[in-house]
């Protein structure tokens, strides 16, 4: 396990240029609050200030952003649609649209982000990206958008996560990315940050590390939630469309790293909607972890009396890690969003009704999400409330697993 690094306790005000709670530049020193920065080794300091550089000059250009758009529109298919659950809310008694980001290619909200870091990567000249994976929705991604651009790729990938998603490791390789099992530690999300760190190390003048959620050391916590934007921006303007008024009364979406719930919540933060970030029950960094660094930045962790990183569980390989991104961890701490858990059986019983009152099949992620709105509906939901739902994963790689988890089950009295 991965010893966390003690924190500077040094105060720091939330980000410039943002009210308390919104979601704007960090700091100058990559900080959200207390939380975030660049906590890395000396060798990388260098290519995360050029990371930096690069990403701001390209986010300032118009042609970048012109380029971006066009590969999300025609590529990925953007904008997903906003689908209204008919037959789940009638069950619930609160009205529940779903943001299908689930229908993007590659089946996930990660592409959003990895066509603007390959972009990044050729402005910068490098030809060979490395990234992490946990449920294989990443790994996928980046391995497609390695292929479309041409670079070489290597994707990480803990044993338990490559045993449970073998569907997403033979798509990466059909892609024609290589996948490296890592074998210590947890052998899930977490130690497959860390090889792809270490390789970054020992190649940074010609590689990227396509990191793919909103952790890790300045800029990436911030870029990667700007690289997400869209689908709060999408979900805003689609909400406007369907509810008086616009804005809906609760956004909900699950967080491990955090990437699809930083995209969703930066449309509706400076809103009066109510957010809600839904952690697994084994991994509520926010809730039962403490303040600590690591993956470059200070955020909240599972750690145990001695500082060492707890390992994390979760049903769903993508929200198996003991951290959460530092902007989540500093809207906790600003009381704009809430952080709630849910257990396993709550996520197999949700992603079996959405299948069956809606005909959708999610991952086990964004099943974590759904599983907190059918437990509060009625309750801290208020009945007839109108409830957005980001439905960042389809459940295709999710369904051997789930069947297994469900013949295990002792049948209902």
């Amino acid at each position: 396990m991965t010893a966390a690094e003690p924190m500077d306790p040094t105060p720091h005000p939330a980000p410039s240029g943002s009210p308390s709670g919104g979601m704007g530049e960090p700091g100058s020193d990559g900080r959200f609050g207390d939380f975030g920065g660049r906590f890395v080794p000396e060798a990388l300091v260098p290519a995360c200030l050029e990371l930096e550089e690069a990403f701001r000059r390209s986010w300032a250009d118009p042609a970048f952003r012109s380029e971006l758009d066009a590969l999300l529109r025609n590529y990925a298919g953007r904008p997903s649609p906003l689908t209204e659950a008919s037959n789940l809310s009638e069950r619930l008694g609160v009205r529940v649209l779903l943001k299908r980001d689930e229908l993007n290619h590659t089946g996930s909200h990660k592409i959003n982000n990895v066509l603007g870091q390959a972009l990044l990567t050729r402005r910068m000249g490098k030809r060979r990206l490395v990234a992490e994976t946990g449920a294989g929705q990443h790994g996928v991604a980046t391995a497609t958008a390695a292929a479309l651009f041409g670079f070489d790729c290597v994707v990480y990938m803990g044993e338990v996560d490559v045993e449970r998603q073998a569907l997403n490791v033979f798509r990466m390789n059909l892609l024609g990315t290589e996948v490296r099992p890592v074998a210590s530690g947890s052998r899930t999300l977490k130690d497959a940050v860390n090889e792809a760190m270490r390789d970054w190390v020992s190649s940074v003048e010609t590689t990227h590390f396509c990191l793919g959620s909103v952790m890790g050391p300045h800029p990436y916590p911030w870029m990667v939630r700007e690289l997400q934007r869209v689908i709060g921006d999408e979900a805003i303007g689609q909400c406007r469309a369907l509810l008086d008024g616009g804005v809906p009364d609760v956004v909900v979406a699950c967080v491990g790293g955090g990437s699809n719930a930083a995209g969703i919540f930066s449309g509706f933060v400076d809103t009066g909607a109510r957010l809600v970030g839904v952690q697994p029950e084994g991994g509520a960094a926010i809730g039962r972890g403490l303040p600590g660094v690591v993956h470059g930045s200070a955020s909240m962790l599972l750690q145990d009396e001695h500082g060492q990183v707890s390992e994390a569980h979760s049903v769903s390989a993508g929200l198996d890690y003991p951290g959460v991104g530092p902007e989540h961890a500093h809207l906790s701490a600003v009381g704009r969003v809430e952080y709630p858990s849910v257990t396993d059986d709550e996520v197999l019983d949700a992603f079996g009704l959405l299948a069956r009152t809606e005909g959708i099949i999610p991952a086990l992620e964004p099943a974590h999400a759904l599983a907190w709105v059918v437990r509060e509906a009625g309750r801290s939901i208020p009945s007839g409330s109108s409830v957005v739902v980001n439905l960042c994963g389809r459940g295709d790689k999710d369904v051997a697993q789930v069947a297994a988890l469900l013949a295990q089950r002792p049948p209902s009295p």
